[in-house]
């Protein structure tokens, strides 16, 4: 783990901006019936996971849980998800990363959901840093943060505890 000088949120913060995205996802979606959170692995799914745990306790949505694999150093390799893009047709979908930095991950994401005919797709992250190389946007962030390109985030997912740190 790292100082607690470099911590950007702690645990109780994270859970606190976890709960707030899931609202802002439920209200933007009260009218649907189903609604697919789709997680970049691994962190963007570790994320999402919990999204969809809170989207189950505070709502009556039926919300199915997809993990999307990418290969973040070849963004062009195939995409692969862990449901069937028929299980997305037409439905509310919310791709979630943990941290938003050049966008490259978050735009070859969206570009594969983009094959498929959706009712509703927003994107969500923990961490929203203003390097975009790509114009993507996160409809639902936990916190925006102006960081130099030396600078990284990590997030740290262990059980419920998470971490966000600079280093």
């Amino acid at each position: 783990m790292t100082t607690t000088n470099n911590i950007i949120l702690n645990s109780t913060e994270v859970a606190h901006k976890t709960r707030r995205i899931a609202y802002q996802i439920f209200e933007s979606n009260s009218k649907e019936d189903e609604i697919i959170i789709a997680g970049i692995a691994d962190n963007g799914f570790l994320f999402a996971t919990k999204i969809a745990a809170i989207l189950s306790e505070i709502s009556d949505l039926k919300v199915q849980l997809c993990e999307v694999k990418i290969n973040k150093k070849k963004p062009l390799s195939p995409i692969t998800t862990s449901i069937k893009s028929e299980e997305y047709k037409n439905k509310s979908l919310v791709l979630v990363d943990d941290v938003l930095n050049s966008g490259t991950t978050l735009i070859y994401g969206i570009k594969h959901f983009l094959d498929v005919p959706l009712k509703r797709f927003k994107t969500a992250v923990l961490v929203n840093r203003n390097h975009k190389k790509y114009p993507v946007k996160a409809d639902f962030k936990g916190i925006s943060l102006s960081t130099s390109l030396k600078e990284h985030i990590v997030v740290e997912f262990n059980g419920k505890d998470a971490v966000a740190y600079l280093m």
